[in-house]
């Protein structure tokens, strides 16, 4: 045992030496991270404000006034329009000059009094079906008063702020990709300069390469978790509900599922320009469209929903979700935090079986 230490420790510490040699290593772990982060952060946000829409007020009465301060005063709709009918607002739809229009139709205050059936129409333009949905929403939550609807809660995110579903997203693509990527150009390097075969001729066995190669990027990895975690709450305003100790647990077992999966395609391809290119499809478009991070996986058919269920960016971002914004514990995490770790314990004795001390 201390001297499968001693020799992983000595490929660990290889490996750390090539890091610093190299400052692409560098960057590609602590730079691109924040760079993504702010890219999607900033430049991904599905939060709809200021719509512009025109009023058709036909009863213009103090009842009718208040629906339509109430629809402006949370800031979501902007007045650009005030038509005398639907049909005079058509065109203005046409043009792409306003999203909705609200029409308050004659009798609104008489009928209100009444106690009758009292109802305003919100045409909304469909061919924007993101910016559509959510100016529904967001009118709907304007007039539940006067329409004497029940109050809308949404909980875990009040304001309904997109960077609180888009941070733990990216947070788990960019671990994905960059944890994968740098650890499937280690072997496959090794292969492309030639010092495979001086590694081989030592008395090192492959578990202690693969381990030893293992160590330094799951440590750089965590570097990575707590930088992105930091900076996305420090910049968007995404709480941390949880505790940091399970975050960073979860973190782990990513970590180590993904750098398994990048070792495994460098130990398989031994180029490190396939090995990128394949580390970056098995890894990055996954987590992206299988995760539920673009697309929710209760919409996609069942192929896709089959695929989705082994991998391990999907039980991830559940688990993050859960810590940022829900505060659950190991016991509402405990089904994700599982498969996490059966994933990796299945990915890294993989890698180390496909590895061979062997030329060819």
């Amino acid at each position: 045992m201390n001297a499968f230490v001693r020799r992983a420790t000595a490929i660990a510490h290889k490996e750390v030496l090539h890091m610093i040699r190299d400052p692409r290593v560098v960057y590609l772990a602590l730079g691109l991270p924040i760079v993504m982060l702010l890219l999607f952060g900033y430049g991904i946000s599905m939060d709809v404000d200021h719509i512009p829409i025109a009023v058709v007020d036909q009863d213009r009465t103090r009842t009718s006034r208040a629906l339509t301060e109430s629809v402006v005063a949370g800031g979501s709709f902007v007045i650009a329009a005030r038509p005398d009918t639907p049909e005079q607002a058509e065109p203005l739809v046409r043009r792409g000059d306003i999203t909705a229009i609200l029409v308050i139709p004659r009798g609104y205050q008489r009928d209100r009094a009444r106690h009758a059936s009292a109802s305003a129409q919100l045409l909304v333009d469909g061919s924007d079906g993101t910016v559509a949905t959510l100016a529904i929403g967001n009118a709907l939550g304007a007039v539940s008063g006067p329409l004497a609807m029940p109050p809308l809660v949404t909980r875990f995110n009040p304001a309904m702020r997109s960077a609180y579903n888009i941070v733990p997203g990216v947070i788990a693509l960019i671990l994905a990709m960059v944890s994968s990527l740098l650890t499937a150009l280690a072997i496959a390097r090794e292969w492309e300069r030639g010092s495979m075969e001086q590694l081989l001729a030592t008395p090192v066995g492959r578990s202690e390469i693969i381990i030893g190669k293992l160590i330094p990027y799951a440590v750089l990895g965590m570097l990575q978790t707590l930088l992105i975690v930091t900076v996305g709450s420090w910049l968007f305003d995404v709480p941390i509900q949880g505790s940091l100790a399970l975050l960073f647990a979860a973190s782990a077992l990513f970590l180590l599922a993904m750098l398994g999966i990048g070792l495994l395609v460098s130990v398989v391809t031994k180029s490190q320009l396939v090995a990128a290119q394949f580390a970056l499809l098995i890894s990055m478009l996954p987590t992206a469209l299988l995760s539920g991070f673009v697309f929710p996986i209760a919409n996609m058919p069942w192929p896709l929903r089959a695929i989705s269920s082994v991998m391990p960016g999907r039980y991830y971002l559940t688990a993050l979700r859960g810590i940022l914004l829900k505060g659950n514990g190991p016991a509402e995490l405990a089904p994700q935090l599982g498969v996490l770790a059966l994933f990796t314990a299945v990915v890294i004795p993989l890698a180390v079986a496909r590895f061979r001390r062997r030329l060819s």
